[in-house]
């Protein structure tokens, strides 16, 4: 029996939502962790809000419930407490916001970059790629060559 006989003829095996391609056979939950910044918790909390059943596959959901789901991830901040967010206090803004997809890795540049610039002890050790918070360096967190001792040549 082939996928396609499987799954039905309108089924998705690929769903793009934020700019992440999403397995369509994972259920809708399990599907929405795929995306950066929802975690196992949020997605059942999206899911939930735009009304979308939590145990469907995700590609077999119509354009419809899909957009619904589109829209409740774009306004998480709106209706999840504060907790849950993922950016809270902006430094920017001061607004508490949900940041999803490659919003965050973009803004995680943004800050060390930020750190660097005014030379914070965080941004200093970012620059010189050594432990920000603290850990001994003697043994661990080494980088490049293999650090041990030299055999001489027979």
């Amino acid at each position: 029996m082939s996928e396609k006989e499987e799954f039905g003829e309108d089924f998705r095996f690929l769903v793009r939502m934020v700019n992440t391609d999403l397995d369509g056979k994972q259920n809708v939950v399990n599907a929405l962790t795929g995306i950066k910044g929802i975690n196992n918790r949020l997605s059942r909390v999206i899911a939930t809000h735009a009304g979308v059943p939590k145990r469907e596959r995700i590609g077999n959901l119509n354009d419809d419930q899909l957009d619904a789901l589109l829209k409740s991830v774009e306004s998480v901040d709106e209706y999840v407490p504060t907790w849950m967010l993922n950016r809270r206090m902006d430094p920017e803004s001061g607004d508490d916001i949900h940041q999803v997809g490659t919003e965050i890795t973009l803004q995680l540049e943004e800050d060390l970059n930020r750190l660097k610039k005014i030379k914070s002890w965080k941004g200093e050790r970012h620059a010189r790629n050594l432990p920000v918070r603290g850990q001994r360096t003697k043994s661990n967190g080494r980088t490049g060559a293999t650090v041990g001792v030299q055999r001489k040549k027979k």
